[in-house]
């Protein structure tokens, strides 16, 4: 099945005791895959509906749009084709500057907004190598040694986490062009304007060693959109829901039960 987007609606939906799917989007050089335990943790309560962005993950062979807006255009297709006119979204990392995009366009559409490891500024000042320098690796280097070299910086302990290689796996299923692109993307995004916009519940949730996204973006977040919660998870980098999936989990359910 292809949805307006374009992009084949391969996903299966995790159907559970919920009314309104959960959404999930992932980041730079993640995938639908990422999700796949949280899937299962959360599926006797909940619909899951893991997305892959054009040009990652499963949907590696699409075209990917040049900024986050036509991202989160995508993402709205999407839930088109899918018939879903209502539903709770989760961005993680780009994700999440997708996900802030998605909630300013159809705010009606959304229940509520969750805004994982993820700020309002897509240059991510403090981050642990500026983006150009990533762009200049990503094209030394290509996708397969990329992804290993970041999802590395997402784990606490790197390398030796033994979720490590699952996100290189995940990460290096990206094309090297969309990889590029999106990085552009968000080099030049910016949704700070749109913050006040997004009256929906709002949940943060944020490793406290997260090396992308440092406390002043997370904080601008928590203190500019009206009706945010901050969920801060400790010892924990970029990939919480790997390094500590109970936690992660029993703050994200929290937030959809309360």
């Amino acid at each position: 099945m292809t949805g307006a987007a374009g992009v084949d609606l391969h996903m299966e939906t995790v159907t559970g005791a919920a009314a309104l799917p959960v959404v999930m989007v992932h980041g730079y050089l993640g995938g639908s895959a990422q999700w796949s335990d949280l899937q299962a943790a959360l599926s006797d309560r909940f619909s899951i509906v893991a997305l892959d962005l054009p040009g990652f993950g499963r949907a590696s062979g699409h075209a990917a749009p040049a900024t986050i807006a036509g991202f989160a255009e995508h993402v709205i297709a999407d839930l088109d084709a899918r018939g879903i006119e209502r539903c709770v979204l989760v961005g993680h990392s780009m994700g999440g500057m997708i996900a802030q995009e998605v909630a300013r366009k159809i705010p009606q559409r959304l229940d509520r907004l969750v805004l994982y490891g993820t700020g309002p500024l897509g240059s991510m000042p403090e981050r642990f190598e500026p983006l150009d320098v990533s762009l200049d690796r990503l094209q030394q280097d290509g996708v397969a040694k990329t992804a290993r070299r970041i999802a590395a910086t997402w784990l606490l302990h790197g390398d030796a986490h033994p979720g490590f290689e699952a996100l290189s796996r995940i990460g290096a299923q990206a094309d090297g062009e969309a990889a590029r692109i999106a990085l552009n993307a968000m080099a030049t995004w910016d949704g700070r304007a749109s913050l006040s916009l997004l009256t929906m519940p709002s949940l943060i949730i944020w490793g406290d060693e997260d090396r992308s996204y440092r406390w002043r973006q997370v904080e601008y977040l928590w203190t500019h959109l009206p009706a945010a919660s901050l969920a801060v998870i400790p010892g924990a980098s970029h990939a919480a829901h790997v390094e500590k999936p109970e936690l992660f989990r029993m703050i994200l359910e929290d937030f959809l039960t309360g």
